[in-house]
């Protein structure tokens, strides 16, 4: 399956338009092409090109950042719209799964405690541009570290399972306490700025 724009089409037997010549059949062209396609295959393409050339841990720092800003923006945004100066436990969960679902995501929490918020998806936001691009979830670890450590003071982000690893889903444990299974958790970490 191609992951590109368009699917691999013959084109050998086709000529190239010439200026002027009419395009009135073009918007009929027999491929999906929209805004959301197109972005989405761009960040696909951004962080494939970002993990061939300076690796996947590289890569993953440099989405990081991004992820960061992003979710001070979307933090701001939550905490200014619910008219509070720091989310509770509960409302980070509900945030979580608010703001993955306003992009396309499907997650859900399945469980939750003062230790721990584990959350499972079934749609990435990427679509099936996330597959083989693990970079792109370092903006879920960090949208989701950012949100609950400016909120609970601290949180490291367990991905456990992801669609971009192939996984038929995604689970994601956000981890509020210093435990023991936090500490055993592959994953990063966040804390209050």
């Amino acid at each position: 399956m191609s992951q590109g724009l368009i699917a691999a089409q013959a084109t050998s037997d086709r000529e190239e338009p010439t200026s002027g010549e009419d395009m009135s059949s073009a918007p009929s062209a027999p491929f999906a092409l929209d805004r959301d396609l197109f972005l989405r295959t761009l960040l696909r393409e951004l962080a494939g090109t970002l993990q061939d050339v300076v690796g996947l841990d590289e890569a993953a720092g440099f989405i990081s950042v991004v992820g960061q800003r992003i979710g001070d923006q979307i933090n701001a945004g939550y905490r200014r719209e619910l008219a509070t100066p720091v989310l509770s436990r509960p409302q980070v969960a509900e945030v979580l799964v608010d703001l993955k679902r306003r992009i396309d995501g499907d997650f859900r929490v399945v469980e939750q405690d003062d230790t721990r918020i584990v959350l499972e998806n079934r749609r990435c936001p990427f679509g099936d541009k996330v597959v083989g691009r693990p970079s792109l979830c370092m903006m879920t670890s960090n949208v989701f570290g950012v949100i609950a450590a400016e909120n609970l003071g601290q949180a490291k982000v367990e991905l456990v399972r992801t669609i971009a690893a192939g996984d038929a889903g995604c689970r994601v444990v956000v981890h509020l306490q210093a435990t023991a299974q936090a500490e055993a958790a592959a994953g990063r970490e966040y804390f209050k700025a």
